[in-house]
């Protein structure tokens, strides 16, 4: 896989770059006219060092981004405004952003770039062949892309998972290289598939166990200990045959995950349960917490955290591992009651005597709400589902494409 390095001297370059902007905003689902605001800006930041590498090289930066689900059509709501003013303050210097992307606000945007400078071209999933099924509508947007630039970095890593024209096609049109980020980011990666430093803890958390199936089938053949918590942990209490009451549950799952903790069992691997749970009424910030054993709680509550004990044991569980990868939270951690175990386990997390990672998503934004700074961790990763697909076993499109070296 090409470095940026690998593409020589690229002064007066005009250098696509695909990062990754896709950053949580304030009012973004509520109205086109609400004011947004950058609630986390961590995926933003983490696109400064190849940036400014690129600049510093004397190139022309466009960045190639998206924010939100939009569906292959312009929307207000998601327009990548706020993503260019925020950049625009951690460079110090004017990102332009294009009112189109590949019409002629792209072109005229990128016409007018001098060396150095960087310009950014609205929400690519404003194209629909961005995100198409169909590969020759993917290619047609390719095509468009690679008009605009000489040279293509690819530096978005929470969507290398996918076959989108600005990541997967794009890479066959123009020399291609890894930016820093995606580099440091399957580096990583590598560390927790190849002969992991033990002991391997992975601790999964979210709402629902179906989006972790996948991933829990891989890890119980490579990690020594899966501690379980987050919304998802119901449906594991109930495979065990305890009441859950108004508790998140996907009951056609619970066959899975009985299958899943004999696999452990039988295979001595160690899968961790709480064994007590803050409950409430309801699913509100100010709901009264209480706090109940693990195999009781009420008909009329609902579990919205692991409970102080079992925060304690998986703090300890996770502090004496050599290799720990850590997503989701393991409650509702962006109301204070309900966030003692999140917070528990990324206080463990910062002191592993090894290697930390957080991955990425809701994780990333929870350790960071909770006041722990980024270089608290090992490694904080930009992209959930891509750590997850490639945890999982999975090719990642993005990377292969960069690996097969197929760019023009």
């Amino acid at each position: 896989m090409k470095s940026v390095a690998d593409l020589g001297d690229l002064q007066g370059k005009r250098v696509l770059i695909r990062c990754d902007m896709n950053v949580p905003l304030d009012g973004a689902e509520t109205s086109p006219d609400s004011v947004r605001t950058i609630t986390d800006d961590g995926r933003i930041r983490a696109s400064l060092p190849t940036l400014n590498q690129l600049r510093e090289a004397g190139a022309k930066v466009i960045i190639l981004a998206h924010l939100g689900r939009p569906k292959g059509a312009p929307e207000a709501k998601y327009s990548l405004a706020p993503a260019a003013q925020r950049l625009s303050e951690l460079l110090g210097a004017e990102v332009r952003l294009a009112t189109d992307t590949v019409g002629p606000s792209a072109t005229e945007t990128v016409a007018a770039l001098a060396d150095g400078d960087v310009a950014m071209l609205e929400n690519v999933r404003f194209e629909p062949g961005e995100t198409s099924k169909d590969e020759s509508e993917r290619a047609a947007l390719a095509d468009r892309y690679a008009a605009l630039g000489d040279v293509f970095v690819s530096d978005g890593f929470g969507v290398v998972h996918r076959k989108q024209a600005s990541v997967y096609e794009l890479a066959k049109r123009l020399p291609s290289a890894a930016g820093s980020l995606v580099e440091n980011e399957v580096e990583v990666l590598k560390r927790l598939t190849q002969d992991p430093a033990r002991p391997y803890v992975v601790v999964l958390g979210g709402a629902k166990v179906s989006d972790k199936l996948a991933v829990i089938a891989n890890l119980i053949k490579t990690a020594d200990t899966l501690v379980i918590g987050g919304g998802m942990l119901f449906t594991f209490l109930a495979a065990q045959g305890y009441p859950v009451g108004k508790s998140l549950l996907e009951a056609d799952q619970i066959e899975a995950v009985k299958g899943y903790l004999n696999e452990a069992a039988s295979g001595g691997k160690q899968i961790v349960l709480p064994s007590d749970i803050v409950v409430a009424p309801e699913f509100k910030a100010d709901s009264p917490a209480t706090v109940v054993a693990a195999d009781a709680i009420p008909d009329d509550e609902l579990g919205l955290d692991i409970g102080p004990e079992s925060a304690k044991v998986f703090a300890s569980v996770v502090a004496g591992a050599k290799t720990v990868f850590w997503n989701g939270p393991m409650g509702v951690a962006e109301w204070e009651a309900f966030a003692g175990g999140t917070k528990a386990v990324a206080q463990a997390l910062t002191e592993v005597d090894g290697l930390s990672v957080v991955g990425g998503g809701d994780s990333a934004a929870a350790v960071r709400h909770l006041g722990f700074a980024d270089d608290d961790f090992g490694h904080i990763s930009t992209g959930g589902g891509a750590s997850l697909e490639y945890l999982e076993g999975k090719t990642l499109p993005g990377v292969a494409v960069l690996e097969e070296g197929e760019g023009a």
